[in-house]
């Protein structure tokens, strides 16, 4: 199926304009987050206020807003819910961040990608290489180390999920083992990259795990306001700035933000939760 959009293409199909001014209403309703009275809801749709109740007639009879029987307020209803919910349910991220993986890399110039969660760690899904002289291997399902790697950063400092711990004790149980440092020092070294990552909303690396090679991960939020994704970008040291408020950390954490509205998510960063690192025996 190809959807068009006839506002870009100059060409717009005769429409039914009265459901376009009661639409008004309905925006008005899911901006407002709670509860309004008809004088409210009609001024903020910009309508007069008998006008808008003979709209707001026609939504209770087909589910989309409901009144209180109690109050007299209006609401959103059933149905308005319904179609939310089946909305949420079409989204898909790594459909929804190709066009804007694409404008990150030419606002950049550097390497990005998409990275989830997957079973054996932060898995790239997508990827838009940048070119140049300097080539950063970065494929799709290359898994990265939640230790090491900006992208792994972001996922210990926002994702909070039971299979986050698993993987993050097992990393940092193989990592001891090699180095010969307790797990507790390795710990304490994470809970304060993760302190920091909280305080700047972006999670950084320089030649953690690839020599010669910087890194910045921004993360990604439903609608619910969990960690679904990091938006990561990777360059040369010596070209890549990863100063915490450079233009170009600023740009990633735009592009992750700009996912995450599409995905359904308001807010610029939801509260942080307890880190995972805490729930991992030292």
């Amino acid at each position: 199926m190809i959807m068009t959009n006839e506002i870009s293409t100059g060409k717009q199909r005769q429409g039914i304009q009265s459901i376009e001014v009661g639409t008004r209403l309905l925006r008005a309703l899911a901006a407002h987050g709670r509860p309004m009275m008809l004088r409210d809801l009609a001024r903020n749709a910009g309508m007069p206020a008998a006008k808008a109740h003979r709209y707001l007639v026609s939504f209770m009879r087909m589910g989309l807003v409901e009144q209180d029987a109690n109050t007299g307020r209006y609401d959103l209803g059933a149905f308005a819910l319904e179609l939310g919910l089946a909305s949420l349910s079409r989204l898909d991220p790594v459909r929804l961040a190709g066009p804007i993986l694409d404008d990150l890399c030419e606002q950049i110039g550097e390497t990005v990608a998409l990275a989830m969660l997957g079973n054996h760690g932060a898995t790239i899904v997508r990827w838009v290489e940048a070119g140049g002289p300097i080539t950063v291997t970065l494929r799709t399902g290359t898994v990265l180390p939640l230790a090491r790697s900006a992208t792994g950063r972001a996922f210990l400092s926002y994702c909070r999920i039971p299979l986050m711990k698993r993987l993050t004790e097992r990393e940092l149980r193989a990592s001891a083992a090699k180095s010969g440092q307790p797990i507790a020092a390795l710990i304490a070294e994470l809970e304060g990259i993760v302190s920091e990552i909280r305080l700047h909303g972006i999670s950084r690396a320089s030649g953690s795990l690839t020599p010669g090679i910087n890194g910045f991960s921004a993360p990604v939020f439903d609608h619910t306001g969990h960690m679904v994704a990091a938006v990561t970008s990777l360059g040369a040291i010596g070209q890549f700035d990863t100063d915490w408020n450079s233009p170009l950390a600023i740009a990633i954490k735009e592009s992750a933000r700009a996912l995450s509205q599409r995905l359904g998510y308001g807010d610029s960063l939801p509260p942080a939760g307890a880190s995972v690192l805490g729930l991992i025996a030292r």
